[in-house]
């Protein structure tokens, strides 16, 4: 469903990514694992077409949308859950969700999804005259995934959805992950909890200094030892 070839990015003069190669297939969930400053974000931002790719070819669901303006990739059925959830703070729940929604014109399958958002997320159905920047920081985090939804997309992006989270509510937002993809959406999960993303994810990628150091099962790298002291804690 997702395929990127050899991309590179800058910012700047300074590259970034160095010829990052991974693919997702439909259905799948995939993680991207990396420390602090290996380019994970950067890949979701240059998939999403926030930041362009200097060489290389990103292509969704049979379509190469590399020059494409995120925009249009958002229409397409590809949308981004960013870093630090991004909420409109001075709008509430309902207005929120609603601007996932902008580009829809299909009532019926807008209606559809807001019954599923209040499905997953029913404190979000109980707040939704509240303001998004009053939410607690998880009830941000389920709406920021929430209007993700909304866009109707087949593929999320979504980076660190747990980051700084309570541990309660990362149990709840890994058990969302999981419905949202048995529903039939596809996922690459950016994760800085190792040990949740490969016990979550079916494949993963590791990137270091913005290049992919290893790519595999999430079974056979939880068995690497270089994974496990890296990433695991496994000294």
């Amino acid at each position: 469903m997702l395929r990127i070839d050899r991309v590179n990015t800058r910012y700047g003069a300074v590259p970034i990514l160095k010829g990052v190669s991974l693919k997702v297939e439909r259905g799948d969930i995939v993680a991207l694992l990396g420390g602090n400053g290996a380019g994970k974000t950067t890949t979701v931002r240059t998939i999403s077409g926030l930041h362009r790719a200097v060489k290389g070819e990103i292509w969704f669901d049979g379509q190469k949308i590399t020059r494409w303006a995120p925009e249009r990739i958002v229409a397409g059925g590809l949308a981004m859950v960013p870093e630090r959830r991004e909420v409109f703070p001075d709008m509430t729940v309902r207005e929120n969700l609603e601007m996932g929604a902008y580009l829809r014109r299909d009532r019926g399958g807008i209606r559809r999804d807001y019954d599923q958002v209040f499905s997953l997320f029913p404190v979000l159905k109980e707040r939704r005259t509240q303001f998004a920047g009053t939410l607690s920081g998880g009830e941000q985090q389920m709406l920021a995934i929430g209007r993700a939804l909304m866009t109707g997309a087949r593929l999320l992006l979504l980076d660190e959805p747990t980051l700084g989270l309570a541990p309660i509510i990362v149990d709840e937002i890994f058990r969302t992950i999981e419905v949202i993809n048995r529903e039939g959406i596809t996922i690459l999960l950016i994760e800085q909890n190792a040990n949740r993303a490969l016990n979550l994810a079916r494949f993963c990628y590791v990137l270091e200094a913005g290049e992919i150091v290893a790519a595999d099962t999430s079974e056979h790298l939880k068995m690497d030892r270089r994974i496990q002291e890296s990433y695991l804690g496994v000294a």
